[in-house]
């Protein structure tokens, strides 16, 4: 028996299909190792900055499992992800379980060829891609947890910092400054609305658009006098080239403009369909497309579209690092229209279909339609009265010669703009001259999308870490979306502004941009770990030490608006509070007085004279929260306790029993992420879930179930349970 191992349930149940009896297929779900979330134990920064890993919480039984497993294999392949974190995943499973002749495998789409051709080129685990992710893990964990550290004493507990998350951050940040800084600057568009001997109505824009008041006048009342003519009419006939297949970044991007989808949305749901067998890897900067799949490209394009359509192209390579053995995302079977097990699946893949086979399809031919009219005695460049010219007034038209590629991606075409047959001179009626006033916009903040093609372009991050990073921002909550673009709360401004002001070279886009290289270095053999890490860390750590020395942040300016403190009448400034920014009297603490940005009154903490029950140090004191008024501990955030409200916790419990507990009762709660349950004893008891439990249990696993969706009203609350997916219990294969 051969012992195959990969990370997805899925995935090894998809290849189990393809090898006989004589493979047995298992799944290491994910990585088995980290580091601890301890600091102190994770690195020996001193003897080389050796990890020290321990097994992941809940994954001893896998090893145990695979372990046993493994003795009684003749042979153990290890067939993980082919990327760097694929093979740090397969390195780990080797070295928990004591694998010494373990073979490695690789392939970039789950089909059963690409299996078979995998198993006939085994090869050792690559040391080179394990240090290059090891490196990478190490580097995060070394300047998140002592960026981090300073910040938690300048500015705010709690906070935190990142290597890759924190020039994102900036960037957002800077765009949010122009536009702060943007001072808009009024102008007028003109349309003249003409009609032609046809009786055709035809919309003329004006070539110009004035910033003068007086000069908008004077060419409309010039407009009003004349008679106007065609004077010129320009076609030109252009190629629209097809784009490359998707690699990861424009799947994110693209999937995010056309279908509405988050990054991380897009790689959970792109992940589905690799692991079904429906697509190739989908974590890859290569826009390549391998022989066979071009043979198969074209002749769904001969059989579907006709001969014509067909034109082979090569792409270059989008990143400098790209591999070039690695290809883009497409799909597995070209044949196959349409795949996927749910909506979403069908909708990504069908985008991923219509872009690979739109890449191997002819230009697009469109015929771009300029008319130019200017009244009389205009049209023949003489002066008329008030100015020194009069300018063009455009109508633009396209129409589609031949649709080319854009027949396999409809959606890219767009529409005609047809425009009626005119000849230079033919006379045209006047029906309506006027102007509209309009004012400049700012510089528009990104979104999800832009973000990713900015960071591409910077050379910051890679293709695997682009939809981590904006999760990362959201989780901290530096950045919230409105209307789908990215903006910076309070709290991510005051912490980009402190590392701007502080650690600007560290997270400036060339020191971003060249890490990431000498991690490539270092996944090619060109780059050894101690030293890229040395190099690093050496200079760091003596930075962030020096400015253990500076003062804490905790004056953000002047008050706007010159409000005065409640409580003294003194003046009042900008503080940074758990919910953002706030206006506190410049004498605290000898002054309690705070208002709230916009400048309504904060009531102080208010002492009960009441002990604190769990520290028995502090008293309780009655404050304002981001959701109303409660009473806690005043020695917060050294003692956490909060008193509850019987009232309340009342109308909050749902009366069904905690399952860990076996005391407390669920009851809701609110975050910030919304609405979820809990266990009454919080903090003794943490057990949560992230819907109304019904009271019912799983027959499965025994947890609690909880309400759904209206497809899926009741499931169980613990992801792991097949039962939390009702809909896929079941199933034919």
């Amino acid at each position: 028996m051969k012992l195959l191992i990969v990370e997805s349930p899925s995935k090894a149940k998809t290849i189990e299909k393809y090898l006989g009896k004589d493979f047995r297929v298992v799944a290491s779900v994910g990585h088995v190792r980290d580091l601890p979330k301890s600091n102190k134990i994770a690195i020996d920064i001193e003897n080389g900055f050796v990890p020290h890993y321990e097994v992941t919480k809940g994954k001893e039984h896998v090893i145990s499992e695979i372990k046993s497993l493994a003795k009684k294999a003749d042979e153990v392949i290890l067939a993980t992800d082919p990327d760097r974190e694929g093979e740090a995943i397969a390195w780990h499973i080797a070295e928990s379980v004591g694998l010494k002749n373990s073979n490695r495998i690789v392939f970039h789409e789950i089909t059963k060829e690409a299996v078979e051709e995998a198993l006939k080129h085994p090869r050792k685990i690559d040391i080179s891609l394990k240090e290059a992710q090891e490196a990478r893990r190490v580097l995060d964990r070394l300047v998140g947890y002592d960026l981090s550290g300073l910040i938690w004493k300048k500015v705010r507990y709690g906070l935190s910092a990142g290597r890759v998350q924190s020039p994102a951050l900036r960037i957002i940040m800077e765009r949010e400054r122009e536009i702060r800084a943007f001072n808009p600057v009024i102008f007028w568009t003109i349309n003249a609305l003409l009609q032609d001997t046809k009786k055709n109505e035809l919309n003329f824009a004006c070539s110009i658009e004035p910033t003068n008041k007086d000069e908008v006048e004077k060419i409309i009342k010039e407009g009003e006098k004349g008679n106007w003519k065609v004077t010129d009419i320009k076609e030109t006939k252009v190629a629209r080239a097809p784009k490359a297949p998707f690699i990861t970044s424009t799947l994110q991007q693209t999937a995010s403009s056309r279908l509405g989808f988050a990054p991380s949305r897009t790689m959970q749901v792109a992940q589905k369909l690799y692991e079904a067998g429906h697509i190739t890897y989908m974590r890859t900067d290569s826009t390549n497309l391998g022989a066979q799949a071009r043979t198969d490209i074209k002749a769904v394009i001969n059989k579907k579209y006709g001969a014509e359509y067909f034109e082979s192209h090569t792409f270059t390579k989008k990143s400098k690092n790209a591999q070039e053995a690695h290809e883009a995302i497409r799909p597995t079977h070209a044949d196959v229209e349409i795949a996927g097990m749910n909506d979403e699946q069908k909708k990504l893949y069908r985008l991923i279909w219509s872009r690979t086979v739109a890449s191997q399809m002819s230009d697009a031919q469109v015929m771009r339609t300029k008319i130019v009219s200017k009244p009389s005695p205009w049209e023949s460049e003489s002066k008329g009265e008030g100015l020194d010219s009069f300018p063009d007034f455009w109508l633009n038209g396209s129409r589609i010669l031949f649709d080319g590629w854009t027949k396999a991606d409809p959606i890219a075409q767009g529409e005609d703009v047809i425009l009626p047959e005119l000849s230079i001179g033919e006379s045209l009626k006047l029906l309506n001259i006027g102007s509209e006033q309009k004012q400049t916009e700012p510089p528009a903040r990104y979104s999800e999308a832009g973000l990713i093609k900015e960071l591409e372009k910077r050379g910051i991050g890679r293709p695997s870490t682009y939809a981590s990073i904006i999760k990362t921002l959201d989780d901290r909550g530096y950045v919230e979306k409105i209307q789908k673009a990215l903006c910076p709360t309070d709290t991510g401004e005051v912490v980009s502004n402190f590392l701007e002001t502080n650690f600007a070279n560290y997270i400036s886009d060339s020191f971003t941009a060249e890490m990431e290289d000498e991690l490539d270095d270092i996944a090619n053999g060109k780059r050894t770990y101690v030293k890229t890490l040395s190099d690093f860390y050496k200079p760091f750590i003596k930075d962030v030490k020096a400015k253990d020395k500076i003062e804490k942040v905790t004056n953000l300016g002047e008050a706007p608006n010159k409000e005065e403190c409640p409580v003294c009448g003194g003046p009042m400034i900008v503080k940074l509070g758990r919910s953002g920014k706030f206006l506190s009297c410049a004498k605290f603490p000898d002054c309690n007085g705070a208002r709230t940005i916009d400048g309504k009154a904060l009531e102080g903490p208010k002492d009960t004279g009441e002990l604190c029950p769990k520290c028995g140090k502090g008293n309780l004191v009655t404050r304002e929260g981001k959701f109303g008024m409660f009473t806690a501990c005043s020695r917060f955030p050294k003692c956490k306790f909060i008193k509850k409200d019987p009232e309340q916790e009342k109308a909050n419990s749902t009366g069904i029993l905690c399952p860990v507990c076996k005391t407390g009762h669920m009851a809701e709660r609110r975050g910030r992420f919304g609405i979820f349950y809990s266990c009454q004893n919080y903090p003794d008891c943490k057990y949560a879930i992230k819907a109304k439990p019904t009271g019912n249990i799983c027959k499965i696993c025994g947890s609690l179930m909880m309400e759904g969706t209206k497809t899926i009203p009741e499931r169980c609350s613990d992801k792991k349970c097949p039962n939390h997916n009702p809909h896929k219990l079941n199933k034919p294969e």
